[in-house]
């Protein structure tokens, strides 16, 4: 399914429950981009309260022969992206003086991952940028929180050969692949209010994969 479609389909499972849904594209990664997609949304919506930070992608390779332009890719979209967003959304909270502001981390920030030393650094890095956010921001009625997802049975996860999936179970105490819902629920606790004395935090959402 095209980028294009999914992002309709979501827009649709939004309206569905009784909720509006506007779509704004633009490159995390590109600074102007994204001060203007902000400005845009908050002239349109009115406010922003909660931003989750989950854009992400993968250049997989081993330390030794990794392309620099694989490290750079990985660090502007996953871990620059997220510095974008936070400081461009975290000013129209400010001004109201609340917000929530959620990152997507992952287990291998914590545990790192053969093959993966771009997305693991990038994914630790913004455990750093979480706290340090939470610190400047709480003043302000604004928390600043992670969820650290394990392997989560995705379109990514469902392409992996049985081999690799095999022992990436092996290694999960509770035996099962997450699942999307899972890490919603951390989200959606971390935006509430029951949530409201909780900041700087990371939940981890892995099966017991990584206990820290």
């Amino acid at each position: 399914m095209s980028a294009g479609r999914k992002q309709l389909r979501r827009q649709r499972q939004v309206e569905s429950i009784g909720g509006e849904c506007v779509l704004v594209k633009f490159d995390v990664s590109k600074t102007s981009e994204v001060q203007d997609a902000f400005k845009q949304i908050a002239a349109e919506c009115g406010r922003i309260d909660i931003l989750v930070c989950n854009a992400g992608i993968t250049r997989d390779g081993l330390l030794a022969t990794m392309k620099e332009e694989a490290w750079d890719q990985v660090m502007d979209v996953n871990l620059k992206g997220a510095f974008n967003c936070i400081k461009a959304g975290c000013r129209p909270m400010m001004k109201q003086r609340w917000g929530r502001i959620i990152i997507i981390t992952s287990v291998v920030g914590f545990a790192g991952n053969a093959g993966q030393v771009n997305y693991s650094a990038a994914k630790a890095g913004l455990v750093g940028l979480a706290r340090s956010s939470a610190r400047e921001l709480s003043s302000r009625g604004i928390t600043v929180n992670c969820v650290a997802p394990g392997y989560i049975d995705t379109d990514m996860t469902s392409e992996l050969p049985e081999a690799v999936k095999e022992k990436i179970l092996s290694e999960i105490p509770l035996g099962i692949l997450g699942e999307p819902k899972d890490i919603a629920g951390a989200v959606t606790y971390l935006a509430s209010e029951d949530a409201r004395y909780v900041t700087g935090q990371v939940i981890h959402v892995n099966g017991g994969m990584f206990m820290g």
